[in-house]
């Protein structure tokens, strides 16, 4: 442990002083609450003299000792309420000694306690505690950076990005809005949930540990199982054994899945994130657009109240219907250059001409989404379904059932971002292995994020796909639209970061 500063010896004093006293700092039995701040600021009334035998408890966010009373502010999961703790209340005996020393002197801010008592209404008009008993329930080491305000301005507050982000627990203590993100956050996932559940979907769970790291371009996490002595790669996606699952015999299933990929960091990727894919047999990408849109307008509802959601400087309006546009009338659209017809040597002496970086790795459908991704998405502001990609770019996705050379596959845009990926799924198994060795081949020319061959599914394949939709959603993506956050780590509890450097903590 680091060398304590002041305020932390001062706390741990505090602390054997209290033990002292013979009160525990740490106690073992419950502190049974029958309400809370929210439902007491809301619902006390005067006149029915309600809320007069209260248990509540929280964390002292605001101590104010004046003599024979004491003034705090406690905070419990949904808010914050005032305590009036006076010495005569809490000890109606001759001995005040619990007041004096603990109330005065040995309780601080961030410290937990549970109370008793009736409220009423102060002389400023503030719904408050009197408080009858107190408990301590645990005591906090380390002080607080409580947000100071002065003529309705907030100064020394907890903003640190990397501070925030690296101690969560600090930032949902003195920061509230940060815990309605989350709250959003469990709302969004819910929504979903329930537009599944309704349509009789099925809630399933696949390994996250797989022998080949199927199911997406992406590098994987290597890992070693020490039992079976054989190599292991952590998931990038769980596709192919949701589609397993429709070969058994399922009609509908879905998945929030953990993916882990290793690639780089920025303000729209962690290299831990959640995913929800969702497969629904007998259907195809067109019927899976409309639900999509559904499923978006429902989220927005239920966890914004509306379907215009602000993101940064814009409106965006998730009520159906959404845009829907080919790839290449997209890139046709914003550059000019109509690149159906071409070869990968044309496309790339585009990509040049475009002042676009690529390299010899890089095959067609690389070059093709090259190209998307510098000219089209910034342009996809409100939501937008891109559709019909090459097949060079869609190893996992059914051939265009009308033109040649193209994947019944689209993605939805918003803000720039793409945040849902869908496919009439590939079920004809020996296509299917076709496009499999095409990876491979990309492979071998330096694509380290080509998908690898998986026998297992192909021989799945071969008993039997019935024709199915399949979509993927990026969680993390779509909170940050419905909370209007610029950056992943705002929607993560604890986001990737690099190894704190050695000092002090104080």
């Amino acid at each position: 442990m680091s060398e304590l500063n002041e305020y932390q010896l001062q706390r741990r004093q505090k602390l054997d002083q209290l033990r002292a006293m013979g009160i525990d700092p740490y106690p073992a039995d419950m502190w049974e609450t029958n309400t809370n701040s929210t439902e007491i600021l809301n619902g006390f009334n005067v006149e029915e003299n309600n809320f007069q035998n209260v248990m509540i408890a929280g964390r002292i966010m605001s101590l104010q000792p004046k003599g024979k009373v004491c003034f705090m502010k406690i905070q419990d999961a949904v808010g914050r309420l005032q305590l009036y703790v006076g010495r005569d209340n809490i000890c109606p005996d001759e001995d005040k000694t619990l007041f004096d020393n603990m109330v005065l002197h040995l309780l601080d801010i961030g410290d937990f306690i549970g109370v008793k008592g009736e409220v009423f209404i102060t002389k400023t008009g503030e719904t408050t505690l009197r408080v009858k008993e107190i408990k301590f329930l645990a005591k906090a080491l380390n002080p607080l950076p409580i947000v100071k305000e002065k003529d309705g301005e907030i100064f020394d507050a907890f903003t640190d990005p990397e501070m925030r982000y690296r101690m969560r627990y600090v930032d949902l203590i003195v920061n509230p809005h940060v815990r309605e993100t989350f709250i959003k956050r469990t709302k969004v996932v819910q929504s979903l949930r329930n537009t599944f559940n309704n349509n009789g979907y099925i809630e399933v769970e696949t390994p996250i540990l797989q022998a080949i790291h199927g199911g997406a371009a992406a590098r994987p996490f290597a890992t070693h199982h020490n039992a079976l002595d054989m190599p292991l790669f952590l998931r990038i996606a769980n596709e192919l054994y949701l589609k397993r699952l429709i070969v058994g015999g399922f009609e509908g299933v879905y998945e929030f899945a953990k993916n882990f990929r290793n690639e780089g960091m920025d303000r729209t990727h962690n290299p831990e994130f959640t995913g929800l894919e969702i497969y629904v047999a007998y259907k195809d990408y067109n019927w899976m657009m409309d639900y999509t849109e559904i499923m978006i307008e429902n989220v927005a509802n239920d966890v914004n109240g509306t379907t215009d959601v602000k993101v940064g400087d814009q409106i965006i309006n998730f009520a159906r219907p959404y845009k829907r546009i080919t790839m290449f009338d997209a890139i046709k659209e914003h550059t000019g250059i109509d690149i159906s017809k071409m070869d990968e040597a044309g496309i790339r002496e585009v990509c040049k001409s475009l002042n676009i970086h690529v390299d010899a790795s890089m095959g067609k459908g690389k070059l093709i989404d090259e190209i998307f991704g510098a000219k089209c998405e910034k342009h996809c502001i409100q939501p937008t379904f891109i559709t019909d990609y090459p097949i060079e770019m869609s190893p996992l996705t059914k051939k265009h059932r009308s033109v040649e050379g193209l994947v019944e596959r689209f993605e939805l845009f918003v803000n720039g971002k793409e945040i849902a990926n869908a496919y009439s799924e590939l079920n004809d198994p020996i296509d299917q292995r076709e496009r499999f060795e095409h990876q491979l081949q990309l492979a071998g020319r330096g694509d380290d994020e080509a998908m690898p061959l998986d026998e297992d599914f192909l021989r799945a394949l071969e008993y039997g796909m019935p024709p199915t939709a399949g979509l993927g959603v990026g969680i993390d993506r779509l909170v940050m639209l419905m909370t209007n956050q610029a950056a992943i780590q705002e929607v993560l509890f604890f986001p990737q970061m690099r190894p704190e450097a050695a000092q002090s903590k104080g």
